[in-house]
């Protein structure tokens, strides 16, 4: 099987992204190839050029970026049976990862690469574009909620189980956001949540018991009183701002005292020392480790596959269309710059 491929490149570092001809890569073992319909946008995507240097050091050029893809399985590599050609699917793509550093594994192309066990099929009802909003989001709050090295929680199931423990998701209608309150919630933690008050009812809708203005100057006041005599099970800090708050409530609160923050090692590093209280723990997420331990195929292969299709789990944000075509991920990634809220831009292919 050979196909004709055409990806959104990125020739060299600091130069603008070009659609071309592009190889067609066949599957490895663990791999699978999926004919993309829809890729949604994140701010890593679209960093600026010199920023290259210091997020993706490794990445080598010419380049093709992107995580997130739903689309058709049209290939798999040897021993891979969970899936099969035809199947539609979602899948987290890692072609900028230093451990992968291929273009035939970034999402913007035609034809993408992805790791078996990072891909998750979905069901009839859900559209490729609304099914792309959540690979690397929902990567990344796993990769916060249930890595040992981060917040350590119980995995998500079919029948969860209400614990006594409160999780806080600091910036809960962002993407990340969304998925973090949706995976506590299917793990059976109580959720407390911030939002913008136009956004209280979103969050509330994926779960949170509980939402609390961010912007409020009492804002930490009120969500140690909402947690109140619920022991945290740990802290999600999510967006510009979000850290210093999120430990300050750590410190004043019981039980866990581990603040895991939706930015990369390396900025949270910077940025932590500023906030730092005894006792409390913080680490940083990137949101590609999951494939190389048991969070990626617990979440990807044992949860997500059941839950979309029973309705226990929801592709959210919402979907905003901004185009069709690869040409149209430069003016996608230039609406992302501008903010967005309570939505992912995607365009399908």
């Amino acid at each position: 099987m050979t196909e004709q491929n055409t990806a959104l490149w990125l020739r060299k570092r600091g130069a603008p992204f070009e659609v071309g001809p592009a190889p067609y890569t066949h599957p490895a073992a663990n791999e699978v190839v999926v004919r993309a319909r829809a890729v949604a946008v994140n701010p890593v995507d679209g960093i600026p050029r010199f920023l290259y240097r210091v997020v993706l050091p490794w990445l080598t050029f010419p380049a093709v970026v992107g995580s997130d893809v739903a689309g058709e399985v049209v290939e798999v590599g040897p021993g891979v049976t969970r899936l099969r050609p035809g199947d539609r699917v979602l899948g987290h793509a890692f072609g900028v990862e230093k451990s992968q550093n291929r273009a035939a594994e970034g999402a913007f192309q035609h034809y993408v690469v992805l790791l078996q066990h990072m891909v998750s099929p979905i069901p009839d009802s859900l559209s490729f574009e609304q099914a792309a909003v959540l690979p690397l989001t929902l990567s990344t709050a796993a990769t916060g909620l249930f890595q040992e090295n981060h917040l350590g929680l119980a995995m998500p199931g079919a029948d969860p189980v209400d614990r006594p423990e409160t999780v806080l998701v600091w910036g809960g209608s962002t993407s990340v956001g969304s998925n973090a309150i949706q995976l506590a919630r299917n793990a059976g933690y109580r959720v407390v949540a911030t939002a913008s008050p136009r956004n209280f009812d979103y969050v509330r809708s994926l779960g949170a018991a509980e939402a609390v203005d961010r912007r409020s100057r009492t804002a930490v006041e009120e969500i140690v009183e909402r947690i109140g005599d619920s022991p945290l099970a740990g802290t999600l800090a999510i967006g510009t701002g979000s850290l210093a708050p999120s430990v300050a409530i750590a410190h004043r609160t019981t039980g866990s005292r581990r603040v895991t923050s939706a930015q990369p090692e390396r900025v949270t590093r910077l940025r932590g020392p500023r906030a730092r209280r005894p006792g409390v723990r913080v680490s940083g997420i990137w949101g590609g480790t999951l494939k190389d331990n048991e969070v990626g195929p617990a979440i990807y292969v044992d949860f997500l596959p059941a839950a979309l299709a029973t309705g226990a789990y929801r592709a959210a944000p919402d979907a905003t269309v901004v185009g069709d075509g690869l040409a149209r991920i430069p003016d996608a990634l230039r609406r992302l710059r501008d903010g967005v809220s309570a939505q992912k831009l995607v365009v399908t292919v």
